[in-house]
């Protein structure tokens, strides 16, 4: 009996199907797209609405097929066409974090230069120039948006007051901001008071700011040693601080699709 590469859902319960592979070296759950198609009426209800990539613990029935079944794959072609159009829909690529700066900065001096209340000298720093290196493929850019500027204004009969909220965009020191478009809207609400107050008008003016910024983190660390000679300690701190950009490559579906194959094989010689 053999056990081949299957498309399958999960069950109606929501549970993987039994019926899967129990070899320790088979795969279920791999590559997940949607079961559905846009702009069509559903086939798969929740929590059925994901195909996914399995092993299957036998050959299905010509007179009927378990709950969750999809198809099979007959082929190592056949397996990595059908991974090349999943990942092409899902953007499938390979994501690399490399370090790409590095600088250090050392600040010396004796221990009661340390922690002063109201520094007054003493302390001595050098910072080194920074190593940096690049990775391999495109560095991953992200997108995002925030709001950035609220403004009230309240116009009552005795007066006009205004009210304004700056959030401007933080992303990390070391990424590089661009694509920056800002929205603006504008809701404008009344509402009638006492006869003897009148009525007030609230305007509130909404400021929504687009971004794209490339994904470099920074990070630091502190060391820190002291010597001792003739009852006089000195106190080094060593700051380290870490540029680790993020790379992507393209997705080798061709490997994957041997991966997953050789696995099949294995289980059916």
């Amino acid at each position: 009996m053999s056990q081949p590469v299957i498309k399958y859902t999960l069950t109606k319960q929501g549970r993987q199907p039994e019926w899967l592979s129990s070899d320790s070296r088979s795969f279920k759950g791999q590559h997940s797209t949607t079961a559905n198609k846009p702009g069509k009426l559903p086939r798969f209800g929740s929590p059925q609405d994901n195909i996914y990539l399995g092993i299957a613990a036998g050959d299905p029935d010509s007179d009927g097929t378990p709950d969750g079944y999809v198809g099979t794959i007959d082929s190592k072609a056949d397996l990595q066409t059908y991974i090349t159009e999943v990942g092409v829909a899902a953007d499938y690529h390979v994501v690399t974090a490399t370090v790409t700066g590095v600088q250090t900065s050392v600040t010396t001096g004796l221990s009661t230069a340390w922690g002063q209340t109201e520094y007054s000298g003493g302390l001595s720093t050098s910072t080194s120039s920074k190593h940096t290196a690049s990775g391999v493929g495109t560095v991953t850019t992200l997108s995002g948006s925030a709001v950035t500027k609220v403004v009230v204004v309240t116009d009552t009969p005795t007066g006009s007051t205004s009210n304004t909220t700056d959030t401007p965009v933080v992303v990390d020191a070391a990424s590089t901001l661009s694509g920056v478009s800002t929205s603006v809207g504008i809701v404008t609400t009344s509402s009638e008071g006492v006869p003897e107050v009148g009525v007030t008008t609230t305007t509130t003016t909404t400021s929504t700011t687009s971004f794209t910024y490339t994904d470099v983190n920074s990070s630091s660390s502190t060391s820190t040693s002291s010597t001792t000679t003739d009852d006089v300690t000195t106190r080094t701190d060593t700051v380290t601080t870490t540029e680790t950009t993020n790379y992507e490559t393209s997705y080798d579906y061709a490997a994957e699709a041997t991966r997953l194959w050789d696995i099949h094989q294995a289980i059916n010689s």
